[in-house]
């Protein structure tokens, strides 16, 4: 298969049953994982779920942290905190290479050593 005949894996193309079998999990845990928002499918005009490759990852995520005896409201909270890091680093990133653009345009200027310079220290009267 060619790269330009790949499914993205943002592309929500999955339907329940082919969601569950990629992920290993039943589609019951499927509805349950997604209203309590850990994975949201996108929806079809009539209400179905479709799942995404990045869907799958994160139920088998999801499933690996219930097998470290994680519950579900602290895997919501890893989950935020795991998106909240990755958008800072992007942010970081496009910070740097603003930095590094505006350095480039604009570099430091080298200091100026200044030559000694003597001090005269007159006596109290």
């Amino acid at each position: 298969m060619s790269e330009t005949n790949q499914i993205p894996e943002d592309e929500a193309v999955y339907v329940i049953s082919v969601a569950s079998q990629l992920s290993g999990l039943h589609p019951q845990t499927l509805r349950q994982y997604d209203r309590l928002g850990l994975v949201s499918p996108n929806r079809t005009i009539g209400k179905n779920r479709r799942y995404s490759l990045l869907d799958i990852v994160k139920l088998r995520n999801v499933q690996r942290l219930v097998g470290e005896g994680i519950n579900l409201a602290g895997i919501a909270r890893i989950m935020q905190l795991e998106e909240a890091v990755a958008n800072m680093a992007l942010e970081v990133a496009k910070l740097r290479t603003e930095v590094d653009a505006l350095i480039e345009a604009n570099p430091p200027k080298a200091l100026v050593r200044r030559s000694e310079q003597t001090v005269v220290v007159y006596p109290k009267n």
